[in-house]
């Protein structure tokens, strides 16, 4: 168990979550970002499964065979996909992802590019997130405009830079009215 070297870790994400979506506009969702992972049910087990390189669910998952910490984790925190996964409206009882508000992609995106830094360290680079998301994207429950629009972050940030994007974001998402906090 590490409870300090979990602590740091969280707190580390946290804090560069606010920062980035301070940049892009949305201050109260900066500061509310993840507060769940300070809750006994995903900060206990978040300190037993304490890996310091990557997400501590993975070696919950590996242990018990699911992840308690992320499914409470994702049922309370509207910047991840998972959050927005529901029954289609069309009536075929199939489950697929639901749009996603552009404040809570802009939110999953500052999330990812945090959780990257964090967990990469001085190997993280601008094009880190693009990857990550590259190597999952064909088994997510995504709704497609969520899905062109994280794509679309992901990839200006890639190709032109933290500062470019950030400010894009806040004058054409954030700034225009198509996300509020």
């Amino acid at each position: 168990m590490n409870i300090a070297g979990h602590f740091k870790t969280i707190t580390r994400h946290k804090l560069l979550v606010m920062e980035y979506c301070f940049e892009c506009g949305l201050y109260a969702q900066g500061l509310a970002h993840d507060l769940s992972k300070y809750s006994p049910t995903e900060f206990i087990p978040g300190c037993i499964y304490y890996q310091g390189d990557h997400s501590p669910n993975e070696a919950e998952r590996q242990a018990k065979g699911y992840t308690a910490a992320w499914l409470h984790h994702k049922g309370r925190n509207k910047h991840h996909l998972e959050y927005w996964i529901d029954y289609s409206p069309t009536g075929d009882h199939r489950m697929c992802g639901m749009e996603m508000p552009v404040n809570y992609v802009v939110e999953m995106f500052c999330d990812r590019i945090a959780a990257c830094q964090i967990y990469q360290g001085e190997k993280y680079t601008d094009a880190s997130p693009w990857e990550y998301y590259d190597r999952s994207r064909d088994h997510y429950l995504i709704h497609p405009n969520t899905a062109a629009l994280l794509e679309k972050l992901l990839l200006m940030l890639r190709d032109e830079g933290e500062a470019r994007i950030l400010a894009y974001i806040r004058r054409e998402l954030v700034g225009r009215g198509g996300a509020s906090s």
